[in-house]
């Protein structure tokens, strides 16, 4: 839900410094909806190495790894 939030505020950032002609304002709206940009992908990759471990990926005949201990 953050990264939510931070799109809808750098949205918001970008639109008033499209009406007030503040530059800075625009590049930190830009800023913020990259920030969420990243966020969600870190999220997405996150799970994914989440599902790995944990064995989700649909690989349910998976041999044991010998270089792990029991």
């Amino acid at each position: 839900m953050g990264e939510n939030i931070d799109e809808a505020k750098g949205r918001a950032k970008e639109a008033a410094g499209d009406l007030t002609d503040d530059d800075s304002l625009k590049n930190e709206g830009r800023v913020d909806r990259a920030v969420s940009d990243v966020k969600d992908k870190v999220d997405d990759v996150a799970d994914k190495i989440k599902d790995k471990i944990r064995g989700e990926d649909g690989d349910a005949e998976r041999s044991p790894d010998p270089d792990r201990p029991a």
